[in-house]
């Protein structure tokens, strides 16, 4: 997922989307698809390809009929390519027993595998495309919009093709079941953050939704006990001001963290099943170096976040507030941290359990939620349906195994430097006109070998730049306010920079 969530609005400016369509032509962007991979894309949506058990192909009339459950999905207002949805209910306590009820998670995710024939020409696109790419103005999309948008999204009130993951947990939250299978499913409504964040402040969401919150909640508590780590990172949003354009920091809402958590639990729970069965690619993190964590420290204290001695890390910034400055500062810092993650392919020995930990999630994960948008997860969910089988994975999965972890790599290579392109953009195109304008900013990072040149973050507008002094000038003081003058400011060319006033 990108760092930063931009959009902008639809009354954006018309030099803005000019510039953004320049920028996806600097980065060869491709603009559409290939004719034979939109006409493989185009003849699935009509008739999917379903792999079955036996390695031969099904049809949706002789997948199990999964419609009766009344799914739901939770995403951003005016998405369409819609990777998952779920069904949330309680387990009773066995008859006799003592122990308390539980819950079942119902999590359906896109088939893409129904849709994509390996070896095809769709098949190759996507592991040239690798990820669905966001821009503030569009997204360039990993499959065909038929699919990603139509056949293989999980749309309301249409019967698709899915993998259907049953989770059962018990009244901690801990996870005591795990099952997958394919499934012909219906999703009943389509629902955004925050209307259901509304709905759940005021109580009047019916059980099923309601549980997010509670189940959420629990594993939240299970996720701060096995110490991992959790940025809630403020999105960054272009809004329109009496004419005017500007940026906006805005925290997450609590009912985006809840529904992150079913997913992050469906990627553990498949995890715990490719490791199981010997063969799986994994989603690794290394933990952090002392020495990044002592400087996050150093950091902190010159921002003026307190952070206790005996508090951990992934402790501390549970605490935090995104909407104070120097709190959003500190979070941003903080991604440096999350730095170095990749993929681990196994088949036929599980790795050691340091090799197959994340370190922020603090135990086993893999991405297994997003087929529509992330190729590798086409492939784990294929490893996750054999492995609950208790079959063979299929040789076109295995084949591409080894190959997984240096595509992905390039891909979400390029997905940050898509991200670091737009943000530079917008906030120059933001900032054109107001060069030599003196700005009130934090200082939130100077550079070590170099302080006088540092990156500052504006009070107003939403703004991180780099800030640099005269060659002998005085070193730049973290953690403190200071005015500084606009120095550059041009879309596709230079990006902000400032200098002390």
């Amino acid at each position: 997922m990108p760092r930063l969530h931009m959009h902008v609005t639809d009354a954006a400016e018309a030099p803005l989307r000019v510039a953004l369509h320049e920028l996806r032509g600097r980065l060869e962007i491709p603009d559409h698809f290939p004719p034979t991979a939109q006409a493989e894309a185009e003849s699935a949506a009509r008739a999917p390809r379903i792999p079955a058990a036996d390695g031969a192909v099904a049809t949706e009339h002789t997948l199990e009929d999964a419609t009766d459950l009344p799914l739901f999905t939770i995403d951003p207002p005016g998405s369409l390519d819609l990777d998952q949805a779920m069904f949330l209910s309680r387990r009773p306590a066995p008859r006799g027993s003592k122990a308390k009820g539980g819950y079942r998670v119902h999590y359906a995710i896109a088939d893409a595998a129904s849709f994509v024939t390996p070896g095809g020409a769709l098949d190759a696109e996507a592991h040239h495309r690798v990820t669905t790419l966001y821009f503030p103005d569009e997204r360039v999309p990993l499959h065909p919009y038929v699919l990603s948008e139509g056949a293989a999204s999980l749309l309301p009130d249409r019967d698709r093709p899915a993998v259907l993951w049953q989770l059962d947990l018990d009244a901690d939250g801990a996870l005591t079941g795990t099952s997958v299978r394919r499934a012909l499913v219906r999703s009943r409504a389509k629902l955004d953050y925050a209307g259901v964040q509304r709905i759940l402040d005021d109580h009047t969401a019916e059980e099923p939704l309601a549980l997010l919150r509670e189940i959420g909640q629990l594993r939240e508590k299970r996720e701060a006990a096995r110490g991992a780590i959790s940025l809630n990172v403020p999105e960054q949003e272009i809004v329109e001001q009496d004419g005017c354009y500007t940026l906006e920091y805005r925290a997450p809402l609590p009912a985006y963290a809840w529904n992150a958590q079913i997913s992050l639990l469906t990627g553990m729970a498949a995890a715990e099943l490719m490791l199981a069965s010997g063969t799986g690619i994994l989603r690794t993190l290394p933990t952090a170096p002392d020495g990044s964590v002592a400087r996050l420290r150093l950091t902190a204290r010159a921002l003026g976040v307190d952070w206790p001695h005996h508090t951990s890390y992934a402790a501390l910034i549970r605490t935090l507030d995104p909407r104070r400055a120097p709190h959003a500062a500190f979070l941003q810092e903080c991604t440096a941290l999350l730095r170095g993650a990749g993929y681990t392919v196994f088949d036929g020995t599980a790795p050691p359990a340091a090799e197959a930990l994340h370190a922020a999630v603090a135990a086993p994960y893999t991405h297994v939620t997003a087929p529509l948008r992330r190729l590798v997860d086409r492939y784990t969910s294929e490893l996750c349906l054999a492995a609950s089988a208790g079959a063979a994975p299929p040789d076109w999965v295995r084949t591409a195994l080894p190959a997984l972890p240096r595509e992905m790599e390039l891909g979400t290579q390029r997905a940050n430097q898509v991200e670091r392109a737009c943000v530079d953009l917008v906030e120059a195109a933001l900032l054109r006109d107001r060069v030599g304008e003196i700005f009130e900013a934090l200082v939130v990072d100077v550079q070590e070998k170099d302080p006088t040149h540092g990156t500052v973050h504006l009070y107003d507008p939403a703004v991180i730049g780099t800030v640099e002094t005269a060659p002998e000038g005085p070193a730049l003081p973290l953690g403190h306010r200071i005015p500084v003058r606009l120095a550059e400011a041009e879309p596709g060319h230079h990006p902000v920079r400032f200098t002390p006033a």
